[in-house]
């Protein structure tokens, strides 16, 4: 009885997560702000889903669900990668260096810092270190 509960819980919950980001993805209207509904929200609908799988099969059948609990922890690790992929992607199509707020330091966003930039601050901060030795 408690297991059935604890299976339900995990479906019930899951299924509101799934609920709440694909309406986010639907209704929000910046691409900014829809990232969040499928990253967060639908990846913890699924990885409850998956949960109250591996609950079942343990509990109900007496097996131990590995697949299940692989394909939980590949979502968590890719999800995340994903979203930054896509916020970068937005990042670079629609704004420019300057239409973005001052990072607090002489160097630029590291999205937009070029390598050949950023040996020049590298080797600029180490000849500042070697002077003031």
């Amino acid at each position: 009885m408690v297991v059935d509960i604890l299976i339900s819980a995990c479906l019930v919950i899951s299924g509101v997560f799934g609920l709440v980001g694909s309406f986010g993805l639907i209704k929000l209207p910046d691409p900014m702000m829809r990232l969040h509904a499928p990253t967060k929200a639908t990846t913890l609908g699924v990885g409850g889903a998956l949960v109250a799988s591996m609950l079942f099969f343990y509990f109900k059948v007496g097996q131990l669900s590995f697949h299940e609990f692989m394909i939980v922890l590949f979502l968590l690790l890719t999800a995340p990668i994903t979203g930054h992929f896509i916020a970068k992607t937005h990042l670079h199509l629609l704004h420019k260096p300057g239409d973005l707020p001052p990072t607090g330091t002489d160097r630029p966003w590291a999205s937009y810092e070029s390598d050949a930039e950023r040996a020049r601050i590298e080797a600029a901060a180490a000849e500042a270190d070697e002077v003031t030795r």
